[in-house]
């Protein structure tokens, strides 16, 4: 499971290339020959995808591990006897909840998870912070109180820093190359620097306030509501961690030392992401110092802490029948039987080093002393749930409960032609593709501005998110075919009205 954490893509596709040689699926066609399920339903899943393995893997788990007598009790109750088994049934056709004009702009788009109420709050709690601000440490004479067009503005200022990949919001001001005399004109550069010093989303803390992203809870509690309210996501989504760190234009140039000097990060987001549009349904925010709400430190306890992510991001999924993609450090047989009884089913990559293994037969997980042909591959069946292993220039281990182990898959390459295997390998192998895919496109509205504050960085990564699903609504909508605006002339037309320089005409 490719990682993407502070290094850039650039980084991270080097690794993923390194790593994944083993598969490769074409880009033009993944489903030229459609393995269908026991319903008939075509799967909802295409372009390329890739299949990770590490040495790790190779070496199969700890020579403690093979014990027999550990085997016997993990094995219990795995049989290779297979049956069949429909599908998860779903009804829900989802998409966008509510029908938007095709006169309907791109601020109005923004607002349905940002509207202008959330703003308001904004301006009085801005107001609030500057106030006690200055009684505590003196009157600050060339302060004067923001107004909901200031905040809008200010906004749209920000983003304007994922439309030019700058590193600094100021070099709008500058005589630089990121400078942008019309976007200059509409605030001044002394009075976007007062509303940044002063920015807030809550003021003070409450009494009944525990953990430390009190100042931004309100705002990822709204901004969560208006995407459940908003969209309806497809039956199969994936939980991941998408890549927030850097822009990686920036990073391409950016030297050693300046990175050493960048701090890191003292939190994970996590999303649950729909697989057939892109759209964020969720996003989980956990604090590595202090512990976070839970109390989980992210740097002692990953797999309690991953399934605390995973449980966290489903909370509202239960009874929906979704099918739900994981990576190794998510996937577990405890994890999966838990979900199956809330009405969500899984597919996920098993790892022997980075995965909870608990209760799965040890003789599926060491590697055989000769290696099986290509595209063989061996499961048990336990109640619902499938172990796979599968071999493709490496063993490839899969646990499911939805997708039948006697339905067949294949994955297509350019040269070897079409490779045998199960259904749930050939629909796993589409959806690790989508996560990179995704990461490209999500990262057209990657806010480059650096805040010092947790609170702070968190909410402009929300603010990012909350830019990609407006984008995704747009695109599902009359107006985009009034005017087809790309991910960026949609970032920029954004920007534009946000700061009043384009015609916006509310529908709401």
């Amino acid at each position: 499971w490719p990682r993407r954490g502070r290094g850039a893509r650039k980084e991270g596709r080097a690794a993923l290339s390194e790593l994944a040689r083993s598969l490769h699926i074409s880009r033009t066609n993944v489903f030229a020959s459609p393995a269908r399920n026991s319903g008939g339903n075509r799967l909802l899943a295409s372009t390329s995808g890739r299949l990770l393995r590490t040495k790790e893997e190779e070496r199969g788990p700890p020579a403690a591990a093979r014990a027999p007598d550990a085997e016997d009790e993990a094995g219990a109750g795995w049989s290779a006897a297979l049956r069949d088994r429909p599908p998860p049934r779903f009804e829900d056709t989802g998409g966008p909840t509510r029908k938007m004009p095709p006169s309907a702009s791109a601020v109005d788009f923004f607002q349905l998870f940002v509207p202008d109420n959330v703003l308001k709050n904004m301006v009085v709690q801005t107001n609030m912070y500057a106030k006690k601000f200055q009684e505590r440490f003196g009157s600050d004479g060339a302060w004067v109180e923001v107004t909901l067009t200031e905040m809008k503005a200010f906004l749209g200022y920000m983003i304007s820093t994922s439309i030019s990949h700058c590193e600094s919001v100021l070099s709008i001001w500058s005589s630089g190359f990121y400078s942008n005399r019309s976007l200059a004109l509409v605030m001044s550069q002394a009075r976007f620097e007062k509303i940044l010093k002063y920015f807030h989303v809550v003021a003070f803390r409450s009494s009944q306030t525990t953990h430390g992203l009190y100042k931004v809870q309100p705002f990822l509690d709204s901004l969560q509501n208006s995407f459940d309210s908003a969209f309806r996501p497809s039956q199969t989504q994936v939980l991941h961690e998408p890549l927030i760190d850097e822009d990686p234009v920036f990073i391409a140039t950016c030297t050693e030392r300046e990175l050493r000097k960048r701090k890191k990060r003292k939190f994970s987001l996590w999303v649950r992401q729909c697989s057939s549009t892109g759209f964020i349904i969720q996003i989980y925010v956990h604090l590595k110092e202090g512990g976070g709400p839970d109390g989980l430190d992210a740097l002692k306890n990953k797999p309690q802490l991953h399934s605390m992510v995973a449980r966290s991001l489903c909370r509202n999924a239960a009874g929906k029948n979704y099918i739900i993609f994981t990576g190794p450090s998510i996937t577990s047989l405890t994890l999966f039987e838990e979900f199956e009884k809330q009405g969500i089913y899984c597919c996920g990559l098993l790892s022997v080093r980075k995965s909870d293994c608990t209760g799965l037969p040890l003789s599926m997980l060491t590697n055989p002393a000769t290696p099986p042909a290509r595209g063989q591959y061996q499961i048990k069946m336990k109640g619902n749930m499938s172990l796979i292993c599968w071999y493709n220039k490496g063993h490839f281990r899969f646990l499911t409960n939805a997708y039948s182990p006697v339905q067949q898959g294949v994955i297509i390459k350019r040269k070897s032609g079409e490779i045998p295997c199960p259904l749930a390998v050939e629909a796993f192998a589409a959806h690790l593709s989508y996560i990179c895919r995704y990461d490209d496109k999500y990262s057209k509205y990657f806010i480059s501005h650096k805040p010092n504050k947790t609170w702070q960085q968190v909410f402009w990564f929300a603010i990012s998110i909350a830019i990609n699903n407006a984008y995704i609504l747009y695109k599902m909508s009359d107006a985009y075919h009034v005017k087809r605006y790309s991910r960026a002339q949609f970032g920029e037309r954004l920007v534009r009205e946000l700061l009043g320089l384009e015609d916006a005409s509310p529908t709401h």
